[in-house]
């Protein structure tokens, strides 16, 4: 998620829509936990307990299923719709104050600053605020949400089981916290790349401009 004095109001103006969502996402999470146990009840049936595979039995399994399948495709339309939208909303009214602060500036700041930077910011690094905004909500309350689920099913079933479970797990967490750091430092570097590019791009288009007005096209 971002974070940020200029960024943590739209969290609240936007808190009804995001908790909507974080509930959606949790219904999820749950229900989509509750088909291992319907697998597993197949699964002993054949095994030899035929009780479990009685026809009544069978279409109970059938219709909570159904349910769950209803439950995940609607939450996470509503899910979608709460993150994703709140986050192009987000964007929309930054850019919204970006522009009309942009057309407040003297003509001295764009003869004192690149143009390329000014692109930059209004096009990858904006997206990039939606990304976090969207993504990061996601990604945050349901790792916390599965996750917290999920290992509490693995205890449930087999605490020696779960624990050899989460050491590959510290493992991976420990990588992606490495490997998000060196992923931090090249974004700000392809930012830098960008900007740097805007401005060729924008000092060739001009230069093509003065070529053309002095009739030097041959030349």
């Amino acid at each position: 998620m971002l974070f940020g004095k200029y960024i943590n109001k739209y969290y609240l103006k936007y808190s009804w829509v995001i908790i909507i969502g974080i509930i959606a996402l949790f219904l999820v999470d749950i229900a989509q936990l509750e088909i291992p146990e319907i697998y597993s009840t197949i699964i002993d049936g054949l095994n030899g307990n035929q009780e479990l595979l009685t026809k009544s039995k069978l279409l109970d399994l059938c219709g909570d299923m159904f349910i769950i399948v209803l439950i995940m495709v609607v939450g996470r339309m509503l899910w979608r719709l709460c993150f994703f939208g709140s986050a192009v909303k987000v964007v929309a009214s930054i850019r919204r104050k970006m522009f009309d602060h942009c057309k407040d500036l003297p003509q001295e700041y764009y003869s004192k600053n690149k143009v390329g930077s000014l692109m930059s910011l209004f096009t990858n690094d904006l997206g990039t605020i939606e990304e976090c905004f969207g993504d990061g909500v996601l990604y945050l309350f349901d790792a916390l949400g599965l996750g917290t689920l999920a290992l509490y099913k693995m205890f449930k079933l087999n605490s020696s089981l779960a624990y050899l479970v989460i050491i590959p797990l510290v493992l991976l967490i420990l990588i992606g916290v490495i490997v998000g750091g060196y992923m931090e430092k090249k974004w700000k570097a392809r930012q830098e790349a960008f900007s740097s590019l805007s401005d060729f791009a924008q000092e060739s288009f001009s230069g093509i401009s003065v070529i053309k007005a002095f009739v030097k096209e041959l030349k």
